[in-house]
């Protein structure tokens, strides 16, 4: 009879237990749930987000698109909103922006997404990598991005963003990548520029924008790996981005009305491509270019260089370095091209 009892009371707690794994197992804190919903809502309910609804965990919704912590107390620490087939324009949800332990917030490859980049994006404190690319959104990179001390990784580029390169930006700590190239983006390159305080930093690209003006002579102190400042309509003095110190290996300026003597150039033994097309370099090839061992990529076409082309390394019989890498200019001769007179 006691046997009885016993299993008629440990009974319903088995049943309660095997029925409801989701009240034991659930991760996803109400106000997050809540938050991912709204933020669904906004987006228009695309489909590609059927799985979210309330009577299951957020955390196993999606792993693809959304992550959480492994740890107590659990949060959405990764939100994941690429190629969603958005049913029309729709600005960027606000509701995002109170996911307040967000690392990674990935947007991109949508181009129903539209409107500028709120301004609450400035309560995510803890975010690391921000990737809004893509996309119709469009205004002005937020000087407020600054803000966000922990960000390591912006990628903004192929949307429709305007206005100028906001001058807070080199003062993230931890600043590792970032992407602005082929946007809209205007005017000078800050004096800043030349001096991020992230010493980690590495790339910056800018390419394919309207930035003009000359650029300061300040960014003599920029030492990356991957530069792109190409197709702008900058102007001034280019040599300025070069030095046999630099651990630069990608720099690329082509497209712009940048004018100085090539030959006076000392190249940082690490560059592996170098585009200078399309501006208005003068002087002769230094022959400092024959002992670049990594060069795999060289263009100095269309520029008003003159003289023999250094004979060397990689700048002849490479397959990447052929004739089309040194034509139109001023008077360049030599191999790849006709000899000299």
């Amino acid at each position: 009879m006691a046997i009885t009892n016993i299993s008629m009371f440990i009974l319903p707690i088995v049943l309660l237990i095997w029925v409801s794994p989701a009240v034991v197992s659930d991760k996803c804190s109400p106000h997050e749930k809540k938050t991912l919903l709204q933020i669904k809502q906004e987006l228009g309910n695309p489909t590609m987000l059927s799985s979210w609804n309330e009577s299951t965990d957020c955390c196993t919704w999606d792993t693809v698109r959304i992550e959480c912590s492994n740890q107590k107390p659990y949060h959405v620490s990764q939100l994941d909103l690429h190629e969603l087939n958005l049913p029309g324009p729709t600005n960027i949800p606000t509701s995002i922006f109170n996911l307040v332990d967000l690392d990674q917030l990935f947007l991109f490859e949508m181009p129903n997404l539209t409107g500028p980049i709120p301004s609450q994006i400035t309560k995510l404190k803890k975010l690391t990598v921000l990737y809004i690319f893509s996309t119709n959104v469009s205004g002005p990179i937020p000087d407020s991005l600054a803000q966000i001390k922990t960000l390591t990784n912006i990628n903004l580029a192929g949307n429709n963003l305007s206005g100028p390169l906001p001058p807070s930006l080199p003062t993230l700590p931890v600043i590792r990548v970032i992407f602005a190239d082929q946007n809209s983006l205007s005017g000078p390159i800050p004096e800043s520029y030349g001096s991020f305080a992230s010493k980690d930093l590495i790339t910056l690209t800018l390419s394919h924008n309207k930035l003009s003006g000359k650029i300061p002579a300040s960014l003599k102190g920029l030492d990356l790996y991957f530069l792109d400042l190409s197709w702008n309509k900058l102007e001034g003095d280019g040599s300025v981005l070069f030095g046999a110190e630099k651990k630069t290996g990608d720099i690329r300026l082509a497209g712009n009305m940048f004018s100085f003597d090539i030959g006076k150039v000392e190249f940082g033994r690490n560059i592996s491509r170098l585009n200078l097309k399309h501006n208005r370099i003068y002087g002769q090839l230094p022959q400092g270019l024959t002992k670049l061992q990594h060069l795999t990529r060289l263009n100095v076409s269309y520029n008003q260089l003159c003289g023999p082309i250094p004979q060397g390394g990689r700048l002849q019989g490479y397959f990447a370095i052929d004739d089309s890498s040194f034509s139109h200019n001023k008077c360049l001769c030599g191999p790849p091209l006709p000899a000299c007179k």
